[in-house]
């Protein structure tokens, strides 16, 4: 067979190859998820918030409690890292009590999530992903907050972290709530054509969520701008655990907290985190009584007793 054919039949090989991709992706129903006109619903926000438009473009949904009285800790504040799925709204749990103790707490809603813009369920890369907790953490310190400590819960754990190592000298303490480097379920797995069809998404349409997140035991809310549904890229975005871990002692205090009854992590899972994190300045903290996303209401003192036992207010 001469060259020109074996080039001839190698073309019209891959060109069907792509057609077949194509069509399939095309045809693969995607998860039926909501579209909120966020710009709408931000107008009905009845508390505090700010818009921040990021180097690139973009509107992120900055949630804010303030306090009754924040004259004594009126240099000090406090963001919210919210978990997978979720938005800032949902963390009124924790930000009210800390808002009534005198913190001034924000809560971000992540790049296509909740009130922000940008595509649901997605982030371009890691990379903006990164640069979106570092504009919102320099936003709020130009706000005149000289003290901002991060609170990540669950995925937001990982947020945190990854905060708190580009901005160390900005991070003056940092809470890791709910979240370790293995979970208590396994990894979910997927049929070939499901692997096939969500490859496939990624190329075609990378910014439409066609990965349905789901997990034993968990209850879809009736909430809008909850998420259920995320893009391959985002899917991975934690995909390499070293960039999680500390190489070097971090300058702020830490406080590493799970439930005693949580429902994904273990308290030896979440401890592996805690004991992986170098020197001396932290604390690991098992709630009493708490699931994964649920808390005693009396639990938050044992938080704002750390917090105040800091003297963030007093420098």
């Amino acid at each position: 067979m001469s060259i020109k054919r074996i080039l001839k039949w190698t073309f019209i090989v891959l060109i069907g190859i792509i057609v077949i991709v194509v069509t399939a992706t095309l045809l693969t129903p995607i998860p039926n998820i909501p579209q909120p006109d966020v710009v709408a619903m931000r107008q009905e926000v009845n508390q505090p918030f700010h818009l921040l438009e990021t180097t690139d473009k973009e509107t992120l949904f900055i949630r804010r409690w303030n306090p009754v009285d924040s004259l004594e800790k009126k240099g000090v504040a406090v963001l919210i890292l919210h978990g997978i799925t979720a938005h800032s709204k949902a963390y009124d749990f924790m930000a009210e009590p800390l808002s009534a103790a005198g913190y001034t707490t924000f809560g971000l809603d992540y790049r296509g999530h909740g009130l922000s813009g940008g595509s649901r369920g997605d982030s371009p890369s890691k990379e903006r992903a990164k640069s979106d907790y570092l504009e919102t953490m320099k936003f709020i310190k130009d706000l005149g907050f000289r003290n901002v400590v991060v609170i990540g819960h669950s995925f937001g754990v990982a947020s945190a972290i990854y905060l708190a190592k580009m901005a160390p000298d900005e991070t003056n303490g940092l809470v890791l709530l709910s979240g370790a480097y293995r979970g208590k379920q396994p990894a979910r797995k997927y049929g070939w054509f499901e692997m096939m069809t969500i490859f496939t998404n990624s190329i075609i349409r990378p910014s439409t969520a066609v990965i349905e997140y789901k997990r034993v035991g968990m209850e879809k809310r009736n909430d809008p701008l909850f998420n259920y549904a995320y893009t391959l890229r985002f899917a991975t975005m934690l995909s390499d655990q070293t960039e999680l871990e500390f190489q070097q002692e971090p300058p702020m205090p830490i406080l590493v907290g799970v439930g005693d009854q949580d429902e994904l992590f273990t308290i030896d899972a979440v401890r592996e985190l805690y004991d992986g994190i170098p020197g001396n300045n932290k604390e690991f903290w098992v709630i009493k009584e708490s699931l994964h996303a649920t808390f005693p209401a009396s639990s938050w003192n044992d938080l704002i007793n750390w917090l105040d036992k800091q003297g963030f207010g007093s420098s």
